[in-house]
């Protein structure tokens, strides 16, 4: 799928790469946040040891820098924007729209919406410019 980035989002996928030698598929330009789509298997390195390579990053670039590994199928993907939660299953309803359903233990139902809604918010983002999702619902 093609996506449209900013100028901004292109100079920030730039200077991440320069800085990690990691280069994003996508980037999320949030105010003072950044969400950056990294390379399957590039995780690691994106984030380095300690995370000392992800806080370099952020201190260079002004910004705090969140990372959401690419994966090869819409439920990976999906399962993967929601992470660090802990995420058992996730089943593509394609009725009207394309929706995932994800099932996430009640323990991390949290974690999966983030402060004000900001983590499924930009899973729904990505899961819709990459996996053409029109929406991600908990249940």
């Amino acid at each position: 799928m093609y996506v449209e980035l900013s100028d901004e989002a292109r100079r920030y996928i730039g200077r991440f790469d320069e800085l990690t030698g990691v280069a994003p598929k996508d980037c999320l330009v949030e105010g003072d946040r950044l969400v950056f789509l990294v390379p399957a298997g590039e995780m690691a390195a994106a984030i380095g040891q300690a995370g000392e390579t992800v806080e370099e990053a952020e201190r260079r670039l002004g910004k705090s820098v969140e990372l959401v590994e690419d994966a090869d199928t819409p439920e990976a993907f999906v399962a993967s924007a929601l992470a660090p939660a802990a995420v058992n299953a996730v089943t593509i309803s394609e009725q009207n729209d394309r929706v995932a359903y994800v099932e996430v233990p009640e323990p991390d139902r949290g974690v999966a919406i983030g402060a004000d809604g900001v983590n499924i918010e930009t899973a729904r983002t990505l899961a819709k410019r990459h996996h053409d999702i029109d929406d991600v619902q908990l249940t």
